[in-house]
């Protein structure tokens, strides 16, 4: 696949304090910064809840539940969204005053996605019919598809609170109340909340709520920004944009990483990923904690995961962090296995994807795991940059498949699919998910019907020039800017991540020397006119069994190098070709 360099314009504007380098300023009005303020908003700027459609509905069911010492059952997700998602309204919940919080999580082999009818089958267990008060059930980072789920919680007399930020679909669930930003007509300005930042949303309304009723006149008011680490880890793990209002709540989070007042679960899980507290990034979020807690959900039971993030016990939050650790080097292994065999099938493919003969890739392998096919899905647009699904079969041997669709950028994933039902009603059991990701099953007799129409409607949905793969730069840096001073400044001048990139800088090097590390990376020594010394980059995967050329065109990324010394500085490649 050949890659455009691209660099960013950028004119800076603005008054801007002294502290901040030229660079960073740089940076800042490349993606539309013109303000400190806006570079890095505080929490006293967070949009307030009042505007979210159906909260009074939902404080409603909330505060009656406290006020009556309901059981409220809340039912997570089996990803890093859905498990700080139940794990901070679990927490909230208990804050707040609610003196019987339980919670639950679907299992993906036995139960499905979601609040489906099996779970709300088996959880009939912890809440029996005509129990008196009738318990509350509280779905979070799901629920908006879960039509039949929600009917048979009703059913049994249930009340229901839905808290999703995934886009709905043309009727909604019957539920009792609904709050999701997503929803059409609602008025709340941001839309990228992940589903844990709609259940924060949440409590921070229902302790207003609770405080204009007296409920604390004789004790503190809780403080809820104690739940901030888990926010920041579901919204940097669930790749939702980071306006600014999801950049104030995820810079607060990181905030209380690094001081090493995160829970103990998520203080474990940067522990066993190796990465260092007092200077964590989301990119650490992203690459090293959100992966183990995934884990969990994509081989196991998120179960594990849950118990991990509400552990209050150091000791015990390190063994389950632990077994994370183990189960994600595991998931490792089954993704490269399932990777080598989508290498396979795209090499047997008539063309080559790469090359631009298909606007579409889709994949299945009968032994492939469900938990997994997302990563491969992922994996596979990277490569190919065209939007691509990857199918496995719900359980092993079984007839129904489940999928995991990944869109490049200018592709509605999700509209995609809904187009895919509008001309095929029947073809796909059920779907949902967001611009960029998307999940959906299928019969495996419907899978060839399927592809065809899932080609046909990315043709006509993509404009053709978004299937030239391009990489957007920050341009190159000044001899000076090659220093520690700057690449802390780029570190913390975030949070950077989805919709917010992450500073990436281009120019020609001269390689003075290179070594193949660990089997697949590359460590090479570069130099560029005005540094005197070499340069010291890392290219992770990117040994192709051939010397880099002499004089080589990178992209990359402007790191410290602890390991090297206090003002040690390496350059991270994310791409490299010949000058």
């Amino acid at each position: 696949m050949t890659l455009r360099i691209r660099r960013r314009a950028a004119e800076v504007a603005g008054a801007w304090p002294e502290h901040v380098p030229p660079l960073l300023r740089r940076v800042y009005a490349a993606r539309g910064i013109t303000e400190p303020a806006l570079a890095q908003p505080r929490l006293a700027q967070l949009l307030p809840p009042d505007a979210l459609g159906g909260l009074e509905a939902a404080l409603d069911l909330l505060s009656d539940a406290i006020a009556r010492g309901s059981r409220i059952l809340v039912v997570g997700d089996f990803d890093a969204d859905g498990a700080t998602a139940c794990a901070t309204a679990v927490r909230g919940l208990r804050m707040l005053g609610a003196r019987d919080v339980r919670h639950a999580v679907p299992n993906r082999q036995v139960h499905g996605y979601g609040l489906s009818p099996a779970l709300v089958e088996d959880l009939a267990v912890h809440l029996p019919d005509g129990a008196a008060p009738p318990p509350l059930l509280v779905t979070v980072d799901h629920g908006i598809a879960c039509h039949a789920g929600v009917a048979a919680a009703r059913a049994r007399g249930w009340r229901m609170l839905v808290t999703d930020h995934h886009l709905p679909g043309p009727a909604l669930p019957p539920a009792d109340a609904i709050v999701n930003p997503n929803l059409a007509g609602d008025a709340f300005p941001s839309k990228c909340l992940a589903g844990v930042g709609v259940i924060f949303y949440v409590l921070l309304a229902l302790r207003a709520r609770l405080r204009r009723g007296g409920a604390f006149a004789d004790a503190a008011v809780p403080d809820l920004s104690a739940l901030l680490d888990l926010v920041a880890v579901g919204t940097v793990a669930d790749l939702v944009p980071l306006d600014a209002n999801n950049r104030a709540l995820v810079a607060a989070g990181l905030r209380r990483l690094r001081a090493g007042q995160g829970c103990a679960g998520l203080q474990a899980l940067v522990e066993v990923a190796g990465r260092d507290a007092a200077c964590l990034a989301a990119a650490d979020i992203a690459f090293a904690v959100a992966p183990r807690l995934n884990a969990a959900g994509r081989l196991e039971d998120m179960s594990l995961g849950i118990e991990c993030l509400l552990s209050d016990d150091p000791a015990v939050a390190r063994g389950l962090a632990g077994r994370l650790h183990a189960i994600n080097a595991e998931r490792r292994g089954v993704q490269q296995a399932m990777l080598a065999d989508a290498e396979t099938a795209l090499a047997a493919l008539d063309g080559d994807p790469a090359g631009g003969g298909d606007a579409a890739v889709c994949l299945f392998h009968p032994d492939w795991h469900a938990g997994v096919v997302g990563l491969v899905a992922s994996k596979t647009k990277e490569r190919l940059h065209r939007p691509t699904v990857a199918f496995a079969p719900s359980e092993p041997g079984g007839e129904s498949l489940r999928g995991s669709a990944r869109s490049i950028p200018g592709l509605h994933i999700r509209d995609v699919l809904a187009a895919v039902v509008r001309a095929h009603p029947g073809l796909i059991d059920r779907f949902g998910g967001h611009a960029m990701a998307a999940g959906l099953s299928l019969p495996r007799a419907h899978l060839p019907a399927f592809e065809r129409a899932f080609a046909d409607a990315v043709r006509q949905m993509l404009d053709p020039a978004l299937l030239a793969a391009e990489i957007l730069s920050d341009g190159p840096l000044s001899p000076h800017e090659f220093d520690r001073r700057h690449a802390d400044a780029l570190r913390d001048g975030g949070p950077w991540g989805q919709g917010f990139a992450e500073p990436l800088f281009d120019d020609v090097f001269d390689v003075a020397g290179w070594r193949v590390v660990g089997e697949r990376h590359l460590r090479l020594s570069l130099r560029i006119g005005g540094v005197p010394a070499p340069l010291n980059a890392i290219h992770f995967g990117g040994w192709t069994g051939e010397a880099p050329a002499t004089r080589c065109h990178l992209c990359f990324r402007l790191a410290a190098d602890d390991y090297r010394g206090p003002q040690a500085v390496q350059l991270i490649v994310e791409h490299l070709a010949a000058a």
